[in-house]
């Protein structure tokens, strides 16, 4: 399990617990349930590359080398 820490750019911080075998996808619904948004109206990206729903983390991870999405 990772854990991954979004920010919503206002003031809320969120660290949600998943699988590194996810798809982003399953962490923005994971998200939405914390959050109150809907799930596919976040968007994840790290800098200026936006991740696509299909990708798992493990992918991402192994991209960016970080632990924070």
């Amino acid at each position: 399990m990772i854990e991954i820490t979004c920010n919503d750019r206002l003031g809320k911080k969120v660290r949600v617990k998943c699988n590194s075998s996810d798809t982003v996808k399953d962490l923005k619904k994971l998200i939405a349930a914390q959050t109150g948004t809907q799930w596919d109206k976040i968007v994840l990206k790290k800098w200026y590359t936006i991740f696509k729903d299909h990708i798992s983390l493990e992918d991402c991870i192994l991209y960016l080398c970080i632990y924070n999405v």
